[in-house]
């Protein structure tokens, strides 16, 4: 799919570690939330709340899970999944696009 129809957008975006990340949260008919943003070439950690599916839109990125030694690969129409109550690192040499879909 290329497009969410039927959403709500959060105008002010989400800004995490200086600009190096950016999102939009979408707010679907049915409740779910979804946020649609861009991580620019960087290596980030991100605690969870709630479990998520990272669905990789465009670029690539290298992600390790927490308590995990190895990490894994991840390019555009890939997804990884992460679980709630945890954390993940995220390392980009592009611009990576997702879409972070909430459990």
């Amino acid at each position: 799919m290329s497009q969410f129809d039927n959403v709500s957008v959060v105008k002010r975006a989400n800004v995490y570690f200086d600009g190096k990340c950016v999102s939009h949260s979408l707010l679907l008919a049915d409740g779910t939330k979804k946020t649609v943003g861009v991580i620019l070439p960087s290596s980030l950690v991100f605690d969870t709340g709630s479990p998520e599916v990272m669905e990789g839109i465009g670029g690539s990125c290298r992600v390790r899970m927490k308590g995990e030694s190895d990490w894994s690969s991840y390019s555009t129409g890939q997804s990884f999944e992460v679980p709630g109550n945890s954390s993940f690192e995220i390392s980009c040499d592009e611009p990576y696009h997702y879409v972070c879909h909430f459990s």
